[in-house]
């Protein structure tokens, strides 16, 4: 036995030592990757919000300047906000073009400005595009106006080429509003490869890269990726796992498994730093070899020591073994014959005896839950389980679910408790209980009050429902016009409810209205008795 037990706690170790190796070694890799992501998302969101917040000052400007339409006030303010936005763009960082251009349905004479610095010597006016050329309809054409003009929100625009330049770029642009009326859109466009400089610098082991992707997966800026010459028909399939919700993920990319981690930017992008996995786990897995290697020798040796004088202790602890397992899944109907003198013996024997006493004690438990100590139906705790479990049906099928439930109520019962006595009324309420469980015979039959009881009615019940309400009714005459004693009457009003999807939002919207049903039912009954 002490064999064992250290071939046990060898094992034991040494799983508990893999997997801590292996745990510790991924929670360290991911947390490079996330520290190597977190440091790009706050360098690239400090460039792009340095551009938003240029823009958006310059958009606010331009509103509360604008004080009419005609040509020479447009031609004022245009000369102020230009003087404004050469300022803004000056102190922001990497602006290739800034520019605001009018709608040609506000004015056909004042287009606005655009001013460029591809050289990096200072801005420079540059001949505006010709707005009235394109149809101002497509957003697919002239999208940093478009756009915005048509979404009536700022907006970050994918790369795009920008017109005249032949320049890659990416954008920021307002739609400026007076008194409610789109004026034109103010904007300014960063040099695309300034951007991806900054994302190709991050950098991890031999082959660890980031990347530039939208929430779909289409590519922005990828280092080993030529994205600009990329079409629909060339761009690579999207690598399953790629578009995880989860900040840490792994996909296979040309044959290639990466474990990676993303955030996402200001401008809408996603940041994704990879690494293939290969690299990430390198050295712990030549850890965890090796340990195996050695514990794989020990527990062989030990093993092979120990197996002659293990083997009449080993069958009985299977045995025990396969008997926990199925006591594990609520199965203790199994069989164990070992009945040695030993310690495997009494542990054997007094298994048994607590899975007996487990399973005595979980019916007594289950009884007293959900049974009904008087009737032996089940109870209003077991009737509540039973609503909540059709609402979760519910909830998952739109559709409905096809159920009934019906609601009995006992008449007189407190007159024969105070006129017989409580143990006759316990009599008529069996007797009650007897009627509407041999009617509804395939449906559960619930106490849910002192003399109130509740049907669900499914399948065939369901289906029969209205002959099964005809029986209840003859059956509970022809019981009342046969008994003796007014205990042995089963007056009982009735009131069956169908669940109706369009009506009912919950599932105890049925039971109300089986209630109402219930007591109209027994008004009836009491008037025509009197």
């Amino acid at each position: 036995m002490t064999v064992c037990v250290v071939i046990v706690a060898l094992t034991a170790v040494t799983l508990l030592s893999v997997m801590f190796i292996r745990n510790n070694k991924r929670l360290e890799s991911d947390q490079l990757l996330l520290l190597l992501c977190e440091t790009g998302e706050r360098n690239l969101n400090y460039y792009f919000n340095s551009v938003q917040k240029s823009v958006t000052k310059v958009a606010s400007f331009a509103e509360q300047d604008l004080d009419g339409l005609e040509t020479e006030q447009l031609e004022r303010h245009m000369d102020r906000v230009g003087r404004y936005f050469e300022e803004m763009a000056n102190k922001t960082n990497g602006v290739l073009t800034y520019y605001y251009r009018i709608d040609p349905a506000v004015s056909d004479t004042v287009k606005g400005f655009w001013y460029t610095d591809l050289g990096g010597e200072g801005f420079s006016e540059h001949q505006v595009t010709d707005i009235t050329l394109y149809d101002t309809q497509d957003t697919s054409k002239l999208v940093w106006f478009t756009v915005p003009k048509h979404t009536g929100q700022p907006i970050w625009l994918p790369p795009y080429i920008t017109d005249n330049l032949d320049v890659r770029v990416i954008s920021y642009n307002v739609p400026i509003y007076w008194q409610g009326r789109f004026i034109g859109v103010v904007g300014i466009e960063i040099d695309y490869t300034t951007m991806a400089g900054q994302v190709e610098s991050i950098r991890l082991y031999n082959n660890g890269y980031a990347y530039l992707s939208d929430a779909q997966g289409s590519l922005f800026f990828h280092p080993r990726i030529d994205v600009t010459a990329l079409t629909e028909a060339t761009m690579p399939p999207i690598p399953e796992g790629l578009l995880s919700d989860s900040t840490f993920f792994r996909y296979t990319f040309e044959g290639v498994e990466k474990q990676a981690a993303w955030l996402p930017l200001s401008n809408g992008m996603r940041l994704i730093v990879c690494v293939p996995v290969i690299e990430a786990e390198g050295e712990w897995r030549r850890l965890i070899r090796s340990i195996l290697i050695v514990s794989a020798v020990v527990l062989l040796v030990m093993s092979a020591f120990t197996m002659f004088y293990t083997r009449r202790i080993t069958r009985p602890l299977q045995a025990l073994t396969e008997a926990a397992e199925q006591l594990d899944r609520g199965n203790y109907d199994f069989r164990l014959d070992y009945n040695g003198n030993d310690e495997v013996g009494r542990l054997t024997r007094t298994f048994k005896r607590l899975a007996g006493n487990m399973k005595e004690h979980i019916s007594d438990l289950n009884k007293r839950v959900y049974i009904d100590a008087l009737t032996s139906v089940k109870n209003k705790g077991a009737f509540a389980d039973a609503m909540e479990a059709l609402q979760v049906r519910i909830d998952g099928d739109k559709t409905g679910e096809a159920f009934a439930v019906g609601m009995f109520d006992c008449d007189d019962l407190k007159r024969i408790n105070d006129q017989y006595g409580h143990d006759k009324g316990d009599l008529y309420l069996k007797t009650a209980c007897r009627l509407i469980c041999r009617v509804f015979q395939h449906s559960p039959v619930f106490r849910v009050g002192g003399d109130e009881f509740a049907v669900i009615l499914k399948g065939s019940d369901y289906e029969n429902r209205a002959a099964l309400v005809d029986r209840f009714e003859a059956e509970r005459e022809a019981l009342c016009a046969a008994a003796q004693d007014s205990w042995e009457q089963v007056h009982v009003a009735m009131g069956i409810a169908e669940y109706d999807p369009q009506v009912d939002a919950a599932a105890m919207d049925v039971v109300r209205r089986a209630d109402k049903l219930m007591y109209a039912n027994k008004r009836m009954r009491k008037e025509a008795r009197s």
